[in-house]
């Protein structure tokens, strides 16, 4: 008989793969890696479909590290500078140790070369997988204003149309970038001359109930850290001697280190240090801060991840390269939008993804198949992706035919393979195309709740639209009202109800500025 640990075992090491990678479980502070699949659902595009329009919500890629983290990293190197000890076991690398940042003005908060060469890599794989751009077209892609967001976007630009040879033409294969400024809290709008509320890429920042809602996040996350960080640092000075002596606080920069270094020069000795078990914490907190800080936790999360959500189902409804009704603007077949890790948890919460998880705030839930995973969603470069598939199920009287092809002629005829009769002069090999809607999350497809009856486990595009225009809609509430700004007004305030609880920069001409991103 198995047992449920076992079971657990099991499914840990199917679901993660054999060998343990701190890299994969150190939350928002891990380089990109795709999130593993679901049991029996693969992240290929299923059989007999293709998609037709996707639109992407990204993280911005590997950075250095913040301002105010840099501080902790710095802390961290002069307590070990100014000690006398001698260390051993995997803490033997600390006398030699150096801050792996060199320019102080220059690099804190920005892209390293990781984070540009994720982006980069994103623009060429998407590029093969939908092959929605023909060769010198033209493309855009919507930034938030911070830059680092717009060099991710810069990037992804560059690697997306780094094919064939255009650079002596300035007509062909150019990246045209709209960046969006940040919205504003209502207290900036009331002064401002371009308040926008809804219709942005970080929308969160102008809601002030969900700002107080989100501090649960790291509430949550500390509680749950001091459960196990003291007793981490314990076991790390065991290999310590002399007047050097680690505390909580050290192993919170340690372990933070531990994705950063990796990213920056490859230096993975500080992920070394910990055991599996320590990393799982470690996951488990910033699974915590994001869950009630931004995620489903925070009662506010889905309003302020709605407004995309349905920017997106519109443009699904009438197709590629077609746009709303009194659209100004028709978005290319392949949406790009690029912003930061905190505004990614609202799309879950307003898809109704992962919305029933409960999660313990001092004991880590050690199921290997809970559905909320931080590093599976907000990992550097990480991201939200839907999908408008076009499905067609094979005509049951072609099972025992094949195609047929003539000199010269593009396509084919269907012939019985018992007879070799020409069955059509006319390939239909299928039925009336279906259309259907896909969810991935760094790349491992989602189902939707209570709409996942199509091919993959898909949801109908009609049943997607009724979905996220009616329950959806009536779960997450207006942005303007449930954020408490149906009274703010100003110079940069318009529309209020209406105009500022939706997002109109995919479809309105003349929002944000643009930027033409070249290759040379």
């Amino acid at each position: 008989m198995i047992t449920s640990s076992l079971v657990s075992i099991v499914l840990l090491v199917s679901t993660f793969g054999a060998a343990f990678d701190p890299l994969k479980h150190s939350g928002n502070a891990s380089p990109y890696f795709d999130a593993p699949t679901l049991p029996g659902l693969g992240s290929e595009t299923p059989a007999g479909c293709v998609v037709d329009q996707a639109a992407y919500f990204v993280r911005h890629g590997s950075r250095y590290p913040e301002p105010g983290s840099f501080i902790g990293w710095q802390d961290l190197f002069w307590k070990i500078q100014n000690a006398t000890f001698i260390a051993h076991g995997p803490l033997t690398f600390l006398p030699t140790w150096n801050l792996p940042v060199d320019n102080v003005d220059h690099q804190p908060l920005f892209l390293s070369s990781t984070g540009a060469q994720e982006s980069f890599d994103l623009g060429v794989e998407l590029r093969k997988r939908y092959e929605f751009t023909t060769g010198g077209g033209n493309f855009t892609a919507w930034s938030a204003g911070e830059q680092r967001v717009v060099d991710t976007a810069t990037y992804f630009l560059r690697g997306y149309l780094s094919d064939g040879n255009y650079l002596s033409d300035p007509s062909l294969n150019r990246g045209h970038l709209v960046v969006l400024p940040d919205s504003l809290t209502a207290d900036q709008a009331i002064n401002a001359t371009n308040g926008t509320f809804a219709d942005s890429l970080t929308p969160s920042a102008s809601c002030p109930p969900y700002t107080v809602f989100s501090n649960n996040g790291s509430v949550a996350a500390s509680t749950f850290r001091a459960t196990y960080q003291n007793r981490t640092a314990a076991r790390i000075n065991s290999f310590l001697q002399g007047n050097l002596t680690f505390d909580a606080t050290d192993i919170g920069v340690m372990q933070d280190y531990c994705g950063f270094g990796y990213e920056i020069n490859g230096d993975r000795r500080f992920c070394d240090i910990f055991t599996d078990e320590e990393w799982l914490d470690y996951e488990y907190a910033d699974d915590l801060n994001y869950y009630y800080g931004s995620g489903p936790g925070n009662p506010l999360s889905a309003i302020t991840g709605y407004p995309w959500i349905k920017a997106i189902s519109d443009l699904f409804e009438v197709g590629p390269n077609n746009t709303v009704s009194n659209g100004t603007l028709t978005p290319p077949p392949l949406i790009m939008g690029f912003s930061h890790d905190n505004n990614l948890p609202p799309l879950v919460s307003a898809l109704g993804l992962w919305n029933d998880t409960i999660l313990s705030l001092t004991q880590r839930d050690t199921n290997p198949l809970r559905q909320f995973r931080s590093g599976h969603l907000v990992a550097f470069r990480g991201y939200l992706a839907l999908e408008r598939l076009t499905c067609s199920t094979p005509r049951p009287d072609l099972d025992n035919s094949g195609i047929f092809h003539q000199t010269g002629v593009l396509g084919g005829a269907v012939v019985n393979l018992n007879d070799t009769v020409v069955a059509s002069s006319n390939i239909s090999s299928t039925t009336t195309p279906q259309l259907y809607v896909r969810v991935r999350a760094d790349n491992a497809p989602i189902p939707v709740p209570s709409c996942s009856s199509g091919p993959g486990q898909t949801c109908p595009l009609a049943q997607f639209i009724e979905k996220v225009n009616g329950p959806l809609a009536n779960s997450a509430g207006d942005f303007m009202e449930v954020c408490g700004l149906a009274s703010v007004t100003g110079p940069g305030v318009s529309g209020i109800s209406g105009n500022g609880s939706s997002v109109r920069f995919l479809t309105t001409k003349g929002d944000g500025t643009e930027i033409l991103v070249g290759l040379n």
